[in-house]
């Protein structure tokens, strides 16, 4: 028979915990799992549009850069408007911003508007990852923000998973026009439910647990009894932490201090290489399929969802890893990724013909860019205030979003005046320097080994 509590053990027992950041997350994988594939829709549909406006590899190439260029110059004044006012509501109108700008892009009537409509989903979407990081921030404790990033960037390649099979069955049904007005409504839905669920701060919600509010504040578990904290295990690695120099640092608290920072700027300069890296694949693989390899519709969508398949697996596995194995450490991730990255590019060089073997080898290079990728995201967290944290990060993104413009635009140049092969090697080349800019920074923890 169970024992019943006394009145005095019940107002003592601890309230149960809830687990409503989990909530949190899974709505964020959605969302950027929407943003991403109205993004990455353009890769599936150019080929098609092509051959109803002409133009050149450059052209083509710039018209991917442009939304890049737009989603760069938005990062800076999102990260000061996220810092004063919060996220909820202007996360929120972004969103449906975003949705309108890719339906519009199915009406486009010239080139001239294609580029134009492209510009402004770049400036719509720009708000949204920096809303997103500093929701994961404010709502999970630095034990778990690595795993959060990860999960939050995984969708931005769940997103271009979907889109390959989605869009070759749009395209056979109905035509190109019709891929970008379907994928405009599924954010002016999300939006309403960011507005309602997501708060800009855990004590703001009626979901979120007082104990759950601890944790995070704290990152330590209580115990059953809710007398003390569970033991957590000791970190080891001192050659590691020896490698990526590891030390404590004081918070970037202000502006000046953010723009100073050589840590802040290096890791932006290798994000830089390594979004310029990622937006190639995600806006030339399929014309290269096409083009070169000549696939039709259905290998198309197989093999061209395979590296984001595998990005998937790799932004989530490195989350864990950061936060698990290695105990916050962000830079080893970043750097295995630039190191492999290298010769993932360089293989591509002599890329097999038969489909599912491309794909394996697309798959797994998708896993190796991605165990790196979301730490970028994280790194700036453990150099900054909360106050101050969108204000770095937006720095961060914004030259990686140039990257990613750039790097298109570069790829279609060298398409138009020598082949596949100096694309691959010229991607190559950015892991390389991605790799020697971040032996130049710090890893910044608060328990150095060294």
């Amino acid at each position: 028979m169970p024992q019943l509590l006394s009145e005095d053990e019940t107002k003592t027992a601890p309230a149960k915990t809830t687990n409503f950041r989990w909530v949190i997350a899974f709505i964020f994988f959605l969302v950027y799992t929407v943003a991403a594939a109205d993004r990455a829709n353009l890769g599936m549909a150019l080929p098609f549009i092509r051959k109803e406006f002409a133009m050149s590899n450059t052209v083509a190439g710039a018209l991917a850069s442009l939304f890049l260029l737009a989603y760069a110059i938005a990062q800076i004044p999102s990260g000061y408007i996220f810092s004063r006012f919060g996220v909820r509501s202007i996360f929120s109108l972004a969103m449906v911003a975003t949705s309108a700008a890719s339906g519009l892009i199915g009406t486009a009537s010239s080139v001239l508007m294609l580029k134009a409509y492209r510009f402004l989903l770049g400036l719509a979407e720009g708000p949204l990852p920096l809303g997103i990081t500093s929701t994961i921030n404010h709502w999970f404790p630095p034990k778990e923000k690595g795993t959060a990033t990860g999960i939050f960037l995984s969708a931005a390649k769940f997103g271009p998973v979907l889109v390959p099979p989605l869009c070759a069955w749009i395209l056979v049904a109905y035509g190109w026009r019709q891929i970008f007005i379907i994928f405009a409504f599924p954010g002016i839905l999300l939006s309403v439910v960011w507005y309602f669920l997501v708060k800009n701060h855990p004590s703001e919600s009626p979901y979120c647990s007082e104990g759950e509010r601890q944790y995070i504040e704290s990152g330590e578990r209580i115990n059953s009894l809710g007398q003390e904290p569970l033991p957590q295990k000791k970190y080891t690695l001192v050659w590691l932490d020896k490698f990526v120099r590891a030390q404590k640092v004081k918070p970037l608290e202000t502006s000046r201090d953010i723009f100073r920072s050589w840590d802040i700027w290096g890791s932006a300069v290798g994000y830089f290489f390594m979004i310029g890296v990622m937006n190639v694949l995600l806006t030339w693989i399929p014309t290269y399929l096409v083009t070169v390899k000549k696939f039709g519709a259905m290998n198309l969508g197989i093999v061209a969802a395979a590296p984001w398949t595998g990005a998937v697996i790799g932004n989530m596995l490195g989350g864990w890893v950061s936060d698990k194995l290695i105990n916050k450490r962000r830079k080893p991730n970043m750097m295995f990724t630039a190191f492999t990255s290298i010769f993932m590019m360089y293989s591509l060089v002599y890329a097999p013909k038969q489909p599912y073997t491309l794909a394996a080898l697309l798959f797994v290079l998708g896993i190796f860019m991605n165990i790196g990728f979301s730490t970028y995201m994280v790194y700036p967290m453990g150099l900054t205030t909360k106050k101050s944290y969108p204000i770095a990060s937006s720095v961060v993104n914004m030259f990686g979003q140039l990257g990613g413009a750039a790097a298109p635009l570069i790829a279609g140049m060298l398409l138009d005046h020598f082949s596949w092969n100096a694309v691959w090697l010229f991607l190559a080349t950015c892991c390389m320097l991605c790799l020697m800019i971040l032996f130049t920074i710090r890893e910044p923890v608060d328990d150095p080994l060294i």
